[in-house]
């Protein structure tokens, strides 16, 4: 199961955001006045009914596939590692080199102006 977090798939999290925006929208409706207090109803029936296809129609199959998935492994890790420290090490020593004729830079006065 490569989409899942903390072992729940992104039904669960759906059927989650659901059930918030309906809360939400039903204490907003109850605020209201007049006959707009009944949009409770259509708001919670939309929530339930899309609860229920997502738990009796799920997308996956509930037992895993009998084959195992494939494993990517990274036969070049030990050299990538190398060449990471060699080119950090060269860009160091580079930076290091470059350092001195910066701040041994002439700065030159500049010419006072006469009026």
């Amino acid at each position: 199961m490569a989409n899942t977090v903390l072992e729940v798939g992104t039904g669960v999290f759906v059927i989650a955001v659901v059930w918030i925006v309906a809360l939400v929208f039903g204490i907003l409706l109850l605020r209201a006045s007049g006959s707009a207090k009944l949009g409770v109803l259509p708001v919670f029936l939309l929530a339930l009914t899309v609860t229920l296809v997502l738990v009796f129609f799920p997308r996956n199959p509930e037992t895993p596939l009998p084959f195992k998935d494939i494993e990517i492994v990274d036969t070049l890790f030990i050299g990538r590692y190398v060449l990471l420290a060699a080119v950090s090490a060269i860009f160091l020593v580079a930076f290091f080199m470059l350092l001195p004729f910066h701040f041994l830079e002439p700065v030159y006065a500049k010419a006072l102006k006469t009026h």
